[in-house]
């Protein structure tokens, strides 16, 4: 939960670095809050979890792209691939292709290791 926190701390920051633990565990947290609303929204019928969806949508929306624009930059990436995972099927690939690779070791452009860098709590 910490990684969730940390990341979602930096809601609105599309500069520096994002590990990949903390772009995974974010975007875990995430998905099964998707998940679990998509799911009793679907069996109860009830427009109340659609509702909820709806708002988890845009609440998760800015974070989510400011933590996959970091961890594009910690593989010395540019931030504007994100756009790539507009491409139907074949960019969602290379996108999760992207964010599933190492860190570049040492400082990049973009900023130092967050792995050298003691992780804000």
């Amino acid at each position: 939960m910490r990684w969730f926190i940390t990341a979602f701390k930096k809601y609105a920051v599309f500069k520096g670095r994002a590990r990949r633990k903390e772009y995974w565990m974010f975007m875990l947290v995430v998905y099964i809050v998707y998940g679990v609303l998509g799911g009793l929204g679907f069996a109860t019928r009830m427009p109340i979890f659609v509702v909820g969806l709806v708002i988890a949508l845009l609440v998760f929306a800015l974070p989510t792209l400011a933590v996959t624009v970091r961890r594009l930059h910690d593989s010395g990436l540019s931030g504007w691939l994100i756009l790539i995972g507009f491409a139907p099927t074949i960019g969602m690939v290379a996108l999760t292709t992207f964010c599933c690779t190492k860190s570049n070791e040492g400082a990049n452009k973009y900023g130092p290791n967050p792995k050298a860098v003691p992780a804000v709590a």
